[in-house]
Order: C-alpha cells, then sequence, then structure tokens
C-alpha cells in the first residue's frame, strides 16, 4: 500500500504542476487573446505574461493584430451603360477591437467579401465602361471610405481596397483592340507627317543659310577683289608718280648741272627742245607748246647755220 500511495500522490503532483503551468500564458508580439470565464467575455490579452484559472478561465481566440490581405474572386458587375464585366478586388485590413471581432460578426472574412461585393456594385453602377476603366483611384477611395465604415462594429479596418482586373466583355475587349490600333495608326501617321514636316523645314532653313552664305562669300570676294584692285592702282600710280618725279628731277638736276657749268641760253633752249621731242614721242593725246616756240625755232636755225660753216 505504501509504494501505490506514493505513485498516487507522485500523480497528483505532476497532474497539478501540469495544470498550474497550463494556467500561464504568454502573447506574442502582435497577437491578442481573448479570454472567457465560465462562457463568458472576461478580458483581452495583449503582449506578456498572464495567468488565468484553471477550469473556469479559457483562452476563446487567438487574434493576429497584423495588416491582412483578402484577395477575393472575380465579381460580375454592371456599369451605368449596362455593360457587365468581372472585377477581382484585393483588400487591406487590420483588427483594431479584438473583442467586436470575435463576438460581432459570425465569419469576418466572408462578411467582408460579400460586403465588398455589394459595394463594389454600387459604385460601378454609377460610371459608365470608360470612366470605370479609367478611375481606379476613385474606386479605390469610395470602397475603402464604405468598407471601413461597415466593417467598424466587427473591430476591423480597412486600409486600403485595390482594384486587381477589370475584365470587359470579349466583344468590348475587340472593340477596344480595334480602337487602339486605329489610335496606334492615326499617331503614327501623325508623327510620320510631323518628321516629314520638320525635315521640310530644315532642309528649307538649311538652303536659305547656304544661300546666305554664298551670298556673304560672293559680297566678301568682291570686297576683296575691288579691295585689291584698288590697291594695284595706289601702287601703279604712286610707281608712275614716283617715275616722273625722277625724270623731273633728274631734268632739274641736269639744267642745274648746265647753269652750274655756265653754259647760255641757247643751249637750254636746245635742252628744252630735246624735252619737247621726247614729250611728243609719248601716247600723250594733247601736247602743250610752249609760248616762245619762235625763239626756240630761231635758235636751231642759228644752230644749223653754225654747224654748217
Amino acid at each position: 500500500m505504501g509504494d501505490a500511495t506514493v505513485g498516487i500522490v507522485i500523480a497528483l503532483l505532476i497532474v497539478a504542476l501540469f495544470i498550474i503551468v497550463s494556467c500561464f500564458k504568454i502573447v506574442p508580439q502582435a497577437h491578442a487573446y481573448v479570454i472567457e470565464r465560465l462562457g463568458a467575455y472576461v478580458d483581452t490579452w495583449h503582449v506578456g505574461f498572464h495567468v488565468k484559472w484553471p477550469f473556469i478561465d479559457k483562452v476563446a481566440r487567438r487574434v493576429n493584430l497584423k495588416e491582412q490581405v483578402a484577395d477575393f474572386a472575380p465579381q460580375p458587375v454592371i456599369t451605368k451603360d449596362n455593360v457587365t464585366m468581372r472585377i477581382d478586388t484585393v483588400v487591406f485590413f487590420q483588427i483594431t477591437d479584438p473583442k467586436l471581432f470575435c463576438y460581432g460578426v459570425e465569419n469576418p472574412i466572408m462578411a467582408i467579401e460579400n460586403l465588398t461585393s455589394t459595394t463594389l456594385r454600387n459604385v460601378i453602377g454609377e460610371l459608365d465602361l470608360d470612366q470605370t476603366l479609367t478611375s481606379r483611384e476613385i474606386i479605390n477611395t469610395k470602397m475603402r471610405a464604405s468598407l471601413d465604415i461597415a466593417t467598424d462594429p466587427w473591430g476591423i479596418k480597412v486600409n486600403r481596397v485595390e482594384l486587381k482586373n477589370i475584365i470587359p466583355p470579349a466583344a468590348i475587349q475587340d472593340a477596344m483592340e480595334k480602337q487602339m490600333k486605329a489610335e496606334r495608326e492615326r499617331r503614327e501617321q501623325v508623327t510620320r507627317a510631323e518628321g516629314e514636316k520638320k525635315s521640310s523645314i530644315l532642309v528649307a532653313e538649311g538652303n536659305k543659310e547656304s544661300a546666305i552664305l554664298n551670298a556673304e562669300a560672293e559680297k566678301q570676294s568682291a570686297i576683296l577683289k575691288a579691295e585689291a584692285q584698288k590697291e594695284r592702282m595706289m601702287r601703279e600710280a604712286e610707281g608712275e608718280a614716283a617715275a616722273i618725279l625722277k625724270v623731273a628731277q633728274a631734268r632739274a638736276d641736269g639744267i642745274k648741272m648746265l647753269k652750274e657749268a655756265g653754259a647760255d641760253d641757247a643751249v637750254l633752249q636746245m635742252k628744252s627742245l630735246e624735252t619737247l621731242e621726247e614729250v611728243a614721242k609719248g601716247n600723250a593725246t594733247k601736247i602743250i607748246i610752249p609760248s616762245d616756240l619762235q625763239g626756240i625755232a630761231g635758235l636751231a636755225t642759228t644752230f644749223k647755220e653754225v654747224v654748217s660753216k
């Protein structure tokens, strides 16, 4: 009997230890435990160490407080212009009140899905096809506001709603593809026409600039030729003037030498006659005859008589 009693005591101690240990609970980060006592809500445990009463307290539900994502299947909706399309949505939500989440609705995820479907139909029903395809942000904002208000009694906050895919009917898709193709062709033609226009403008501007440059070059060339010709004429004139000055200076020097040598008037007149002869041999069209030509002629006759004697 002694051994049996010891075994029973040990077993009871083990059971008691197990019961005590089971009363200790540690709630991890971003989680919450909903505690019930005798079937009634009593408390919500958050992060940390907690102790519950054995047998009368229990963890009714472990709630994840992280932001969660619910991807719902495509739903058929009808637009304002009676076009039926299929749209699937993605809802980002977060549990803010574990108690309301546990006791507010039977199946929160299914409730959010059904609420999303009805809200989507209401929003799309106010838009036509083109607005539906181009107003995703507006639809997302309206749906998020509606769902956030509707899910407050469930302890859920809807952070964001996104339209994942918008699938119009096959006939509408074909028409849209044809429209897009026509629009691309039109843009291509416009782009090609603009390119040809710009090319023509560039060619015309190039020809214009080339003509201007050619005219400017011809002008500069004519100016340079005129200046060169002017300089050449000036040099020629200066050369002729210098030659005339040298001839005149030489003759003046000769007359001066004759005077210094004591030559009489007859010799000087003979030299003047020689000068007149030289002038007559030139290319001048006019010859100025001195007024004392008769005296020079008489002197020539006298000189001839002296020579003949």
